[in-house]
């Protein structure tokens, strides 16, 4: 973007009705111009077709839409679909529309690359280049929506920050993207349809308590006893499992939502019934369902999935005593489009 033009997308509109009053616009133009970058996804001042071709020459001269666009897509047999979104600074993140028979949901990332090293995850191996603006996590939902219109023929039902990056270490503009994407100018999507996941940080999980948010918390578990943790998650020696079970507490009783907590089952890692027992007690610690994951396998890890015998004896001891369990299909695996296996292949 040339150094003088201003990306329009980071002004509030309170902030663009200044800058229209100080050019003789009329506020209302400012809320035109903020209606059709937020509810109808403008891609360029070419677009606004209710402003005159003078607005739109003056908004040319002075900012500029530094708008996400679909490098690369990949269909799965199972319909899902893989997309690589270029960011205006060339850099490159994944995103992935999941349709099943009651939802089509769009799992989005949040940062290009991760920080983490979790040792099983393809992302993790990646170096944490930036975080994203809320304007590329609200283009990535708008461009899926889209797809899954003109695929399917049905809107987006629900949302997952579940691909690239840790939402938790880039607070601010998650929240900021996803008050973009539930309010009223923006795409109205209900907040309870969105999830956002964690590997745990225990102080952004208190903040969002204390933020009173209205979307749904997942934590990456993976293993329920510390040493196993820390072993796959080095988050885990700074963030461990009592902080973590404090946090989750803290943000169930100032939000009233339950938790949810993923735990792919690898074999022989995480998947014997010593550890479905270490998942119970922590299970039991907090409000909260469990989802078991089918583990997708990638080049850079020896992790390999348990089978469906072994996933569905570890359930039914979970189950067993008392925890809701959801056993969770990996899907888009052909194309690496699973969970877990999101690394810029394209």
């Amino acid at each position: 973007m040339p150094s003088h033009l201003k990306d329009i997308r980071s002004f509030d509109v309170k902030s663009l009705e200044t800058d229209f009053a100080a050019a003789g616009y009329p506020p209302f133009r400012a809320r035109q111009v903020y209606e059709w970058l937020w509810k109808k996804g403008a891609r360029g001042f070419d677009e606004m077709s209710n402003l005159s071709l003078e607005t739109r020459q003056w908004l040319k001269d002075h900012y500029s839409i530094l708008s996400v666009s679909i490098l690369t897509s990949q269909k799965s047999s199972d319909g899902t679909i893989k997309l690589a979104f270029k960011l205006h600074d060339d850099a490159i993140i994944e995103g992935v529309l999941i349709p099943t028979e009651k939802r089509m949901t769009a799992c989005v990332s949040s940062q290009v690359g991760c920080s983490l090293s979790c040792s099983f995850c393809a992302t993790g191996f990646l170096k944490r280049q930036r975080n994203l603006e809320a304007a590329e996590i609200y283009d990535q939902v708008w461009l899926i929506d889209q797809l899954a219109r003109s695929t399917y023929g049905i809107p987006l039902t629900n949302i997952v920050f579940m691909g690239m990056g840790e939402p938790l270490l880039n607070y601010g503009n998650v929240m900021a993207g996803i008050h973009r994407i539930t309010s009223e100018d923006g795409l109205g999507m209900a907040p309870h349809r969105i999830t956002v996941s964690t590997a745990g940080i225990a102080k952004m999980i208190r903040k969002l308590g204390d933020d009173g948010v209205r979307f749904n918390l997942a934590l990456s578990l993976h293993a329920a006893n510390n040493a196993k943790r820390s072993s796959i998650m080095p988050i885990n020696d700074s963030n461990p499992l009592e902080e973590l079970s404090d946090a989750l507490n803290y943000f169930y009783k100032k939000t009233k939502r339950k938790i949810t907590l993923e735990y792919a089952v690898m074999n022989d890692t995480n998947d014997g019934m010593e550890e479905a027992d270490e998942l119970v007690k922590f299970a039991r610690k907090i409000p909260c369902k469990v989802n078991l994951i089918e583990y997708n396998p990638i080049e850079l890890a020896s992790f390999r999935s348990s089978g469906t015998d072994k996933i569905g004896a570890f359930a039914r001891r979970v189950e067993s005593r008392g925890i809701i369990v959801n056993i969770r299909r990996s899907r888009g695996k052909d194309i690496d489009a699973a969970c877990g296996q999101l690394a810029n292949k394209h």
